[in-house]
């Protein structure tokens, strides 16, 4: 994108951005932010205008405006707003208790999107978004919806929740139609508390006519004979797959690589996308913490470990460590399989202390986690929070107590006796496999890990997993705690709605959109993965795939029973 100054790239350092210099202006009663100066400002006050490209505030002008814009793979797109006041202002209304930066630190905008009149989603965008300095300040953001150069903004995400998540995709296909976006100030502030519009603006957007797609594209793919699986000859709908085969060569889904359907233990759909095959093995990210979960379980049954009940301080000298507590003492393997262990750490808040990436830049991340401090708001066993560095403890505790080492084990435990031998562990500084993801295998081979659940731990008459650990897997842990996410032994759980029936599933889930998932009272195991690494609609397009095509397929539509 050609930019008309190069002193925009320090402008959208900040999430709100005001490149003109306006005067500072004292609110009555509140804090100074930049008034209104610039005729552009003045005449559109409350207005959002559109923007292809990037220009300046102080070289912005009406011919600027963007009102019809065709929504492509490439294509840029921005909104500025021309506000009264700066966002402090809007919020101190909401709660007149608050200082000007409790207010910045407890609120934000909120964004409302409509086509063709209809509302489809409302977000809130979290307060840690923009800098205080910002939202006290400024009276006009810029920011982008669509841009290949500035990609971390929040509203690029909020976009793609909309778009992607919250059916803007579908709403705009077939034709022109009137995208128009609404921005509130909202608090968060014993409960949410909206303010009044403060600006809005309408667009006219088009997508690109869909590609047409082969007969070949769309064809249900034939499943060669092979060794390891039995083929289905179960009848289930072709017209949906071949519809869902059609979405994914039109990139209506994107980056989708394969697909297995497994039913009553045998192969009923295999389907391979975007250059793999039966032989590709999968990145599937954090897929492979579910493996732990298993590995800990065989471990227990033989013995090496005693229980889920077992603490840190049981495996490593705590006080050698920062942040020492009798809490961290008492962290248990459950807590740090149910995500629950209270460490300081989420990898849902880059800002958080114990976030992956911090961990992945450190060159013992064993020592890093076992430094971390304690969250002293959270009681182990009780608040949910992703932690992969939580995981890699688990996989630590094995590595020190099984024999010859978790990688060997895993191999002589769980791959060799499910007949899987070509795979690829992630390994951390230390040599270990890595457990918190990165582990590559083939997706019939992951079919066979999500089959031995289904098989309640058996495989070929042999009991591999014992029935007890995969009922205590498969059992959500915060069925009575408000607000939590239902989660198991390092599985998730999700329930699928076709039809008015709900279809209640345990899961191993990726970034990216990859996805092992075990129904619970249906003969199914299905098996997708996907490369749309960071991407937020890696997986809710999934879920839409399952809801509308995969589930539709083998499930008879009036008895909510598989075919």
């Amino acid at each position: 994108m050609k930019l008309r100054t190069t002193s925009l790239f320090s402008c959208l350092a900040v999430m709100v951005m005001s490149c003109a210099q306006n005067t500072i202006k004292k609110a009555p009663g509140f804090v100074e932010y930049n008034a209104v100066t610039i005729p552009i400002h003045e005449a559109n006050r409350g207005k959002i205008t559109f923007l292809s490209e990037l220009v300046p505030v102080n070289e912005y002008q009406e011919s600027d405006f963007v009102s019809n814009h065709e929504i492509t793979e490439n294509s840029e797109l921005f909104i500025r707003a021309f506000l009264e006041t700066s966002l402090t202002n809007y919020l101190h209304p909401l709660d007149t208790t608050l200082t000007a930066d409790e207010l910045a630190r407890s609120g934000n905008y909120q964004l409302s999107f409509y086509v063709d009149g209809d509302l489809l989603y409302t977000e809130n965008i979290v307060p840690g978004a923009g800098s205080p300095a910002a939202k006290h300040t400024n009276s006009i953001l810029t920011v982008p919806l669509l841009s290949n150069e500035y990609t971390d903004f929040w509203s690029r995400f909020t976009w793609m929740r909309f778009y992607h998540r919250h059916g803007g995709a579908a709403a705009l296909e077939n034709g022109k139609h009137l995208l128009k976006i609404e921005i509130r100030p909202y608090l968060d502030s014993n409960g949410i508390i909206v303010g009044n519009l403060i600006a809005e603006g309408e667009i006219h957007l088009k997508l690109p006519t869909p590609p047409q797609i082969s007969e070949a594209e769309k064809a249900v793919q034939p499943i060669r004979p092979q060794a390891d699986w039995e083929v289905s000859n179960t009848q289930y709908d072709l017209e949906k797959i071949r519809a869902l085969n059609e979405k994914i060569a039109q990139e209506k889904f994107k980056s989708i690589t394969s697909i297995v359907v497994i039913k009553d233990g045998k192969l009923l759909i295999e389907e391979y996308f975007n250059g793999a095959d039966r032989n590709t093995l999968h990145d599937t990210r954090s897929v492979g913490k579910s493996f732990a979960s298993t590995l800990m379980g065989i471990a227990i049954q033989e013995d090496h470990l005693k229980n889920t009940e077992q603490t840190l301080g049981e495996f490593y000298a705590l006080d050698q460590f920062s942040n020492h507590s009798a809490k961290k003492e008492r962290v248990t393997l459950k807590s740090l399989l149910t995500m629950s262990s209270g460490f300081d750490g989420s990898d849902s808040n880059y800002d958080s202390p114990g976030h992956e990436e911090k961990m992945q830049q450190t060159d013992n991340w064993v020592d890093f986690t076992l430094n971390l401090p304690m969250n002293t708001r959270r009681k182990i066993g009780e608040e949910w929070d992703y932690f992969t560095a939580g995981v890699l403890l688990l996989g630590d505790i094995m590595n020190q107590t099984v024999p010859g080492g978790l990688e060997k084990y895993a191999d002589a435990k769980l791959f060799k006796p499910l007949g899987i031998s070509d795979y690829k562990w992630f390994y951390t500084p230390q040599n270990a496999p890595y457990m918190g993801g990165g582990l590559e295998m083939r997706t019939l081979d992951f079919a066979k890990y999500g089959q031995l659940y289904k098989n309640n731990g058996m495989w070929n008459g042999k009991q591999l997993l014992s029935s007890n650990w995969v009922k205590k897997t498969f059992t959500n842990y915060f069925v009575d705690t408000p607000n939590q996410q239902p989660y198991g032994f390092l599985f998730w759980n999700q329930t699928y709605t076709i039809n008015n029936h709900s279809y209640e599933a345990f899961q191993c889930n990726g970034n990216g959109g990859n996805k092992v998932i075990v129904f619970n009272d249906l003969p199914l195991v299905v098996i997708v993965t996907a490369t749309a690494y960071g991407q937020p609609y890696g997986h809710s397009q999934v879920d839409k795939m399952m809801e509308n095509y995969i589930l539709p397929a083998v499930i008879n539509a009036e008895s909510g029973e598989t075919n």
